[in-house]
């Protein structure tokens, strides 16, 4: 009789917990997915180990303007709710409302999904709101990682990142050097929380729950879908005011809130002036500062508290540049003014 111990079974890489046959079907499914959202400049997409683009001719003076962001603790609503299908629009918009903010049209999008065990319904889910995200903003979805990494999160749950790249004309680059007191600031609209400020929201939503006072509805949508409306997209309506009217400056009104995010685009010495009660409260962010008991001042530093993009205009261009923005769908609010600083904050909100 032999000594020699058993061998052990052989171990494949989906006993080690990742699923090639899984990435494989992922990749199947995002295909059709990216392709909706082709545009010039596309010389090689998904599957490659590398997308290629080539920046449109029409350019002269191109320069390249790059934005990278997630979605937060966001995320968290969506495993807790199984909301998945607009979480990739926020991951978009996170990043292209930024390129956009320089005056730059983005080209191409890539993402990142990791997760511990991959779901491809759920994955493909979210990678159909990343493509619907880029559809809307005009930007070819051209690449990206999918990551199943076991033990690394808990079952049912991912994360995301996303990057654009833009292009502008070098002498288009929006800097906010050329505002001056004066100048009229427009609010447009943001379609909810959009995606910065969820650790608070989300402690509103459990003291809410304690006390069994969540609404069923606000603003006219369930109150789910409420919290969870994506982020707008503001691309393809400012770049066509852009095209049409001297703007001076743009903000996207992400993390710090309007107080913290207007002063990165003003010339020094300068204030952003903001008249309160010139652009409504929503529902959403009325039940947001009563729930969580807090100021006007942390509401506008913490949320984007109804305005998700702010535009600087000379105040001879205010209304056309409003009127432009209007016909387009997007909801304008004269806001404010610019003024000199002193020795008083950026942003005033009185």
């Amino acid at each position: 009789m032999s000594n020699t111990p058993a061998s052990p079974a052989p171990l494949s890489y989906k006993d080690a917990g990742v699923d090639i046959d899984a990435g494989d079907a992922l990749v199947e499914r995002i295909k059709p997915l990216a392709k909706t959202t082709m545009r010039e400049g596309v010389l090689a997409g998904i599957g490659g180990f590398g997308a290629l683009f080539e920046v449109p001719k029409r350019y002269k003076e191109p320069v390249l303007v790059s934005g990278t962001d997630g979605v937060g603790t966001k995320l968290k609503l969506a495993f807790e709710w199984n909301m998945h299908d607009t979480v990739g629009i926020d991951l978009v918009a996170m990043s292209v409302n930024d390129v956009l903010v320089q005056g730059a049209e983005p080209l191409f999008f890539l993402d990142y999904f990791a997760c511990g065990k991959l779901d491809v319904d759920t994955a493909a889910a979210v990678v159909g709101g990343i493509a619907k995200g880029c559809e809307l903003s005009g930007c070819a979805l051209i690449g990206g990682e999918t990551a199943e990494m076991p033990g690394m999160y808990p079952a049912g749950e991912y994360d995301l990142a996303g990057f654009a790249v833009g292009a502008v004309e070098k002498s288009k680059i929006l800097t906010g050097r050329d505002v001056v007191a004066g100048d009229v600031v427009l609010g447009l609209a943001s379609a909810g929380v959009h995606s910065n400020g969820f650790s608070l929201v989300r402690k509103c939503i459990e003291r809410a729950e304690a006390a069994s006072a969540v609404p069923a509805q606000l603003d006219g949508k369930p109150f789910k879908q409420a919290v969870m409306e994506p982020t707008r997209l503001y691309v393809k309506t400012v770049l066509a005011a852009l095209a049409q009217h001297p703007i001076k400056a743009l903000a996207h009104i992400t993390g710090g809130g309007l107080l913290e995010n207007i002063p990165r685009v003003l010339p020094e010495g300068l204030a952003a002036h903001l008249k309160a009660g010139s652009w409504p409260q929503t529902e959403l962010f009325a039940w947001l500062q009563a729930t969580a008991g807090i100021d006007d001042i942390e509401m506008n530093r913490t949320f984007n508290n109804g305005i998700g993009m702010v535009v600087v205009v000379p105040a001879a261009d205010a209304e056309a540049t409003a009127a432009t923005l209007r016909a387009a769908g997007e909801t304008v609010y004269a806001i404010g003014t610019i003024a000199p600083r002193g020795n008083g904050a950026a942003v005033v909100v009185a």
